[in-house]
């Protein structure tokens, strides 16, 4: 051991086991065409979905789970959350099939929610 400032091997990023596993699934899921588009979470009243998002979840998973409830509404409170990673994390919870149908809802409403200057999806005004 001469020489301390060579190192022999490879390093973490060429070494194929610790691998990205997120970017990974991000080119081999589905994700509904809704989910490309960016939302300005600062235009829409999240508030008012929260029902929704409650029921729509329990609704998925038969029982009331606060804790995936909880987990979307941190998700949504970053500025412009990415709904692919959203997609990807709650996979774990509701399975791949639901959490696509989920974000794919979920976007949509979103993004009718940023287009109207009350910041209130057009389908929660429809159902009051």
């Amino acid at each position: 051991m001469a020489d301390a400032g060579y190192f022999r091997g490879t390093s973490a990023d060429q070494d194929n086991r610790f691998s990205d596993k997120e970017k990974k699934l991000l080119k081999t899921m589905k994700f509904e065409d809704v989910l490309g588009k960016k939302i300005d979470m600062s235009k829409v009243k999240v508030d008012v979905l929260k029902p929704w998002i409650t029921k729509r979840t329990t609704e998925m998973l038969k029982i009331e789970d606060d804790v995936v409830v909880e987990f979307i509404f941190n998700q949504l409170e970053e500025k412009e959350p990415d709904p692919r990673k959203m997609q990807i994390n709650l996979t774990g919870f509701l399975n791949g099939k639901y959490a696509r149908m989920f974000m794919g809802e979920l976007w949509t409403m979103l993004d009718s929610a940023r287009t109207v200057r009350s910041g209130t999806p057009v389908l929660t005004l429809v159902q009051r």
